[in-house]
């Protein structure tokens, strides 16, 4: 058998309520020619032959589902499909007589082409389409602390217009995984049809995100003398402070310091038609550096604060910007005597929106991989924001 020509002019993916995708191929062509050769008692011939498969319509109905682990499932739910024209030539000695039965053989093939056709569909979805699905990752690593899974958490539901996939979107501690301790809210997407894709993420997927990496310890930053800006116009040292706290001067002259800023919980965050929103309670403690290099803990912070964040997609990252404004200080802890942390508030608000934003931006600007397929990218992208 020789292929000499093959044509799948026109095929369509349609949804099938309740049941998953339909594949429709119309008006497929192909042309095969090949040798033949026939020994039967003591007739012996050979010969060529011409075989022309037009008009081909294949319907391919496919379910989908999840198995337990939340990958996607893909089988043969229906299959059919009709040739209406087959044509056949034969040459050799004999060809005369081969082609008297031309009609009887092409009705022959058409039955048989027609019922292979669906054989193969099936055994194809079966040992090729569903091995494939099954190497589809449903958890990706983030970075050298997190990861994020986003496996099936239901069969995929299809309708007249769309096909719908409940995943998990949440983020987990790669050292040490453990259950989530609130459950997501129900998601509803818009109603329009305009766009190819629509992609809905709950403040369950920030907040597994947030718990994620307080877990993992990552919530933590250090604000020292060499992060100031330039045109800060003092140095980050005793002196500084020891107008509000004079027991600094004393124990401490003109010593240098740094902050430890971390988070006792998990922030907590809120999205709304304006955007996301969050109160995080910080701990900043101060400290200073002896000449031998080693902390003297001075004083503990609570800081507190409304925070909004603005959340866009860029070149397949999910990227971000924070803006937190004025913030509110309260003394937790003192080993240099108590003092009005009141005094504290303007240099605290400088080191958080001077140094401490920008660092923080400057890592959300970079942004986080979509957890999209092999070769798929979006264009044409905009992010809106709903209760």
């Amino acid at each position: 058998l020789r292929l000499r020509d093959f044509h799948l002019p026109y095929s369509r993916i349609t949804p099938i309520s309740n049941v998953g995708l339909q594949v429709a191929i119309s008006n497929a062509y192909t042309e095969v020619d090949g040798d033949w050769r026939v020994k039967f008692l003591f007739i012996r011939d050979h010969g060529s032959f011409n075989l022309k498969v037009e008009n081909i319509y294949i319907k391919i109905v496919l379910r989908l589902g999840a198995d337990t682990t939340g990958k996607p499932t893909i089988s043969t739910s229906n299959c059919s499909a009709r040739a209406s024209k087959v044509g056949l030539r034969f040459s050799g000695k004999l060809k005369w007589l081969y082609n008297l039965f031309h009609r009887v053989i092409e009705s022959k093939l058409r039955k048989n082409l027609e019922s292979k056709v669906c054989d193969n569909v099936a055994k194809s979805v079966q040992n090729e389409l569903q091995k494939q699905v099954q190497t589809l990752p449903v958890t990706a690593r983030i970075d050298d602390k997190i990861g994020i899974d986003y496996s099936l958490v239901a069969p995929p539901r299809a309708s007249h217009k769309s096909l719908d996939l409940d995943l998990k979107g949440e983020f987990y501690s790669l050292a040490h995984r453990s259950s989530v301790p609130f459950s997501p809210l129900p998601l509803a997407f818009p109603s329009d049809h305009e766009r190819m894709v629509y992609f809905g993420a709950s403040s369950y997927f920030f907040n597994t995100a947030g718990i994620a990496y307080h877990k993992a310890g990552a919530l933590v930053f250090e604000i020292t003398e060499a992060m100031l800006p330039k045109d800060a116009g003092f140095s980050l040292d005793t002196s500084i402070f020891s107008a509000f706290i004079p027991q600094l001067e004393e124990k401490y002259p003109n010593m240098p310091m740094k902050f430890r800023l971390s988070t006792p919980t998990a922030p907590f965050l809120n999205i709304g038609p304006g955007g996301i929103s969050f109160q995080p309670i910080v701990d900043a403690q101060a400290y200073a550096i002896l000449p031998n290099s080693s902390l003297a803990p001075l004083f503990l912070l609570s800081l507190t604060g409304n925070v909004s964040a603005v959340i866009n997609v860029r070149s397949g990252r999910i990227v971000g910007s924070l803006d937190v404004g004025r913030i509110r200080l309260s003394l937790k802890d003192s080993a240099v005597g108590t003092f009005q942390v009141q005094l504290l508030q303007s240099i605290m608000n400088f080191l958080t929106s001077s140094v401490l934003l920008p660092h923080l931006n400057a890592r959300l600007d970079e942004g986080f991989l979509l957890p999209l397929p092999d070769r798929i990218q979006l264009s044409n992208i905009l992010v809106r924001f709903h209760q």
